[in-house]
């Protein structure tokens, strides 16, 4: 073969190296993939968004599709040329998102140290949380409504004729010490009674300690008070 040629195909053979050994550890178990690419056309519908949105986070989630896939010791790691950059999971499965024009022209890839078939992949949006623990019931109320504006907005069809009725406060199962109580504007309180169940409407796991507040149930002028930080707070609509 002319020397032009085997350089030509030397360098070929290079650039389809990273994309070679990634759908090779698929093939073997070790781990899954998907395109960079098609995880921020998700996310930046968020980023692009106009309307309020103050009191919400943007996440990109993993969460697994049945009971038996465990998120204990799941990593997800996005891979370009310029490296590798391990995304911290919170216990939901949640990241922060890297947004990167470097990667999105490598066509980057988004690994996972487990099947992908395992688990569901996507842009996950939910209330935020607060330092403090303080949260204005009329807060709340409006963060619901900003959640379900936003899921018209992306033409979520789970939200149609659906309003908001409530929020609901998702701590670990076994964390004894959590607490969510609400203090009227009279200054008595009361705590909300805790009950299982998942902390997203759609999660199989569903054996998270859960705090629900219902508006219709409570005054509009009180205030939510936790005694930790909840993993996630999630708008009730029904």
């Amino acid at each position: 073969m002319p020397r032009p040629l085997r350089l030509l195909l030397l360098c070929a053979l290079l650039a389809l190296a990273p994309g070679r050994a990634l759908a090779q550890a698929a093939e073997a178990g070790e781990s899954d993939w998907v395109e960079y690419r098609d995880a921020y056309r998700q996310m930046i519908w968020f980023e692009k968004y106009s309307k309020p949105k103050q009191f919400l986070l943007s996440h990109y989630r993993v969460r697994p599709r049945d009971k038996g896939a465990s998120l204990d010791g799941l990593r997800l790691t996005l891979n370009s040329k310029a490296g590798s950059l391990n995304l911290a999971l919170d216990a939901l499965g949640r990241a922060v998102f890297p947004f990167s024009k470097a990667a999105y022209d490598d066509n980057a890839a988004l690994t996972l140290n487990r099947k992908a078939g395992q688990f569901h992949f996507g842009a996950w949006v939910s209330i935020a949380t607060r330092a403090d623990g303080v949260y204005e019931a009329a807060d709340l109320r409006l963060a619901c409504e900003q959640l379900l504006a936003y899921l018209r907005y992306v033409g979520d069809g789970g939200v149609g004729g659906k309003s908001c009725v409530g929020v609901q406060f998702s701590y670990a199962r076994h964390d004894g010490e959590a607490e969510v109580r609400l203090r009227r504007a009279d200054h008595g309180q009361s705590a909300l009674p805790p009950r299982e169940g998942p902390a997203f409407p759609g999660d199989v796991v569903n054996n998270l300690r859960l705090f629900v507040y219902r508006f219709a149930a409570a005054p509009e002028a009180g205030q939510l008070v936790t005694r930790n930080t909840p993993l996630a707070i999630a708008a009730l609509l029904e």
